[in-house]
């Protein structure tokens, strides 16, 4: 028999939204502001899901403390340009949808700050689609399962009893740690043979792949 599940937990930016490019955009253009090294895209989108702080620190190690103010405001500048125009990935709100007409319960957990996811679930108007949220300037980031494990304890429920969905390695490490299922969706910022290295249920290349797993396991 399959495993169930009671409580399934999204990552937020490349898992059901289409986030990736303005976010690798926004963290190469602020680099170049400021005249440091420009890192690749692949360097940008493989920081995508840690805590801001944490990312700007992998993804342009030659920043001074200093200068990391002056960073994350132009990041936030070039994020926010494009932030109103991000949409979900096509098929994620019927997903939502049947997912809690299942009776399943939804949670976030993500690398975006509380203001940040905030703004995001209003535009969705997902605001009350999801039980709990938990954001990475909140308690401990990715891959720590700090988050994983708060959700748990406010819902009263076991790690046994969720799955983490997740486009990062970051999300799959968290779930490992936290004792939870996961599953991958390869279609977000790292690619397969990344997502290989981490334990997953299974990975998959589509919104209608993820729902055909979810909805026999919850």
């Amino acid at each position: 028999m399959k495993q169930r599940f009671r409580l399934v937990v999204f990552d937020w930016d490349g898992t059901p939204i289409d986030s990736t490019a303005a976010i690798v955009h926004a963290i190469r253009a602020s680099a170049a502001d400021l005249g440091l090294p420009v890192p690749t895209r692949e360097q940008a989108s493989h920081v995508i899901g840690l805590g801001l702080f944490e990312a700007v620190r992998a993804a342009v190690p030659m920043i001074d403390r200093d200068r990391m103010p002056a960073y994350v405001e132009r990041y936030r500048h070039h994020y926010l340009r494009r932030d109103a125009d991000l949409v979900p990935f096509d098929g994620v709100p019927q997903l939502l949808s049947e997912l809690a007409d299942s009776g399943a319960w939804l949670a976030v957990a993500t690398g975006k700050s509380r203001v940040g996811l905030n703004r995001a679930l209003d535009q969705m108007g997902w605001t009350a689609r999801f039980l709990t949220t938990r954001c990475a300037d909140e308690g401990a980031p990715k891959p720590d399962p700090w988050m994983l494990r708060d959700i748990g304890d406010e819902l009263g429920i076991d790690a046994s009893e969720m799955v983490m969905v997740g486009d990062t390695t970051h999300d799959l490490g968290m779930a490992r740690a936290a004792g939870a299922a996961a599953i991958a969706v390869a279609y977000g910022a790292h690619p397969r043979e990344a997502l290989e290295a981490e334990p997953s249920l299974a990975i998959v290349d589509s919104v209608s792949e993820l729902r055909e797993m979810l909805l026999e396991r919850v």
